[in-house]
């Protein structure tokens, strides 16, 4: 994988002078952008959760099952945010998220590896040239509360040590408070600190408390800069869920439409099952569109799946089910 570019690498955003007349007047912030917010359609939450859960029906047999693991492994943001978390492990993690099952040749790289901003660089050297993401949570993670000072300090010292993602978590007080100019500022000076890095802004959804609300925040985050617009923190229950993806999933279609640029979701917190994978890709397809499944566009934020998709990748290879022994877990 040494010649494959990273999935961070390519951007896939043209810059904001190319925002139509309606989108550039929001994206000035203020009064113009409130009243955006509030003017985006409200949300059907019948309708929204009747369709997440048909979808959630649809099955995927035999050959299209191994595909869409492959899919999803080559989607996994592989995440370690512990306390105890050591250099050892976060080198560890790295060797497998290079290699995730060295025993069946084949299986795909993940996308990225996430760490606390002060393992970036155990993260950068136990990927070497791998072309593997190296992504930082950062802004004060997962509260979002401190100054903004002290959440630009900890961007740049991801971004110092190579991160090629940086992972922001908004204000949630601030946004439910109304106080939606700050939250956009906000993002903007974090857009700016992360250079040439993506930028996923972290919603916490189920802080959120509506789905209208959970739209109003993913159309801020992309007018702000936001690369992808992410669910959770995976530190906060509920975390992901099918209706709330499908919010974020029709708002990056939305502007695609209107502006010709792509944006990604990423879904995180929760999903731990093959099966939740592969739900969430047929969401993304008939949602978005087949050109989001893409580790460029479509991300997992997720520990323990990873495992669970190799145990499934070798029940379609061998035949047979090979349970957890048969795998090596995370450190």
């Amino acid at each position: 994988m040494a010649d494959s570019p990273s999935p961070s690498r390519a951007r896939t955003t043209p810059g904001p002078a190319r925002l139509p007349p309606d989108l550039a007047d929001a994206a000035r912030g203020g009064a113009t952008l409130e009243r955006f917010l509030h003017g985006l359609p409200g949300v059907d939450r019948v309708g929204l959760e009747q369709r997440a859960a048909s979808l959630a029906t649809r099955s995927v047999k035999k050959d299209a099952k191994l595909r869409a693991v492959d899919t999803a492994i080559g989607m996994v943001d592989l995440t370690t945010l512990e306390g105890a978390d050591t250099a050892g492990k976060v080198r560890a993690l790295a060797a497998k998220a290079r290699n995730p099952d060295p025993q069946h040749v084949g299986a795909p790289p993940v996308a990225a590896l996430c760490v606390y901003p002060d393992l970036v660089a155990d993260a950068v050297a136990g990927l070497g040239d791998s072309g593997i993401g190296v992504a930082s949570v950062a802004t004060a993670f997962p509260s979002g509360r401190s100054t903004l000072r002290a959440k630009l300090a900890e961007v740049e010292l991801a971004v110092d040590s190579g991160a090629d993602e940086v992972d922001m978590v908004i204000d949630r007080a601030a946004f439910l408070s109304g106080r939606y100019a700050q939250v956009f500022d906000e993002i903007r000076e974090v857009r700016a600190a992360c250079g040439a890095a993506h930028l996923k802004v972290i919603l916490e959804t189920g802080e959120l408390g509506t789905y209208d609300n959970v739209r109003r925040a993913s159309w801020l985050a992309l007018l702000a800069g936001a690369d992808f617009v992410k669910t959770s923190t995976g530190k906060v229950a509920p975390a992901a869920t099918l209706p709330v993806t499908h919010v974020l999933l029709q708002a990056v279609r939305d502007w695609r439409e209107r502006t010709g640029q792509l944006r990604g979701v990423k879904p995180a917190g929760g999903i731990r099952t093959t099966k939740d994978a592969i739900r969430y890709l047929v969401a993304v397809h008939e949602v978005a569109g087949p050109e989001w499944l893409s580790p460029l566009l479509f991300r997992f934020g997720a520990s323990g799946l990873l495992n669970d998709l190799l145990m499934q990748r070798r029940t379609q290879l061998d035949g047979h089910y090979s349970g957890p022994d048969y795998v090596a877990v995370d450190l």
